[in-house]
């Protein structure tokens, strides 16, 4: 959602700017991949907004 919120920004542009592989953001969208905190706030930061507004935690 916050990809499309910033202009349709694409998976492949995010991974750029954080510096990760389209592919790796395409796991964590799906919720298959769970990013580091370093690469957590890289995204957060991309969009300029606090880390809770993009990711959540709760037990699986």
């Amino acid at each position: 959602m916050l990809r499309f919120q910033h202009g349709e920004m694409t998976q492949h542009e995010l991974a750029d700017r954080v510096g990760v592989t389209r592919q790796t953001i395409n796991a964590i969208e799906a919720a298959k991949y769970s990013p580091s905190l370093e690469l957590a706030f890289r995204i957060a930061e991309v969009f300029d907004v606090p880390l809770s507004e993009v990711f959540q935690y709760g037990p699986g």
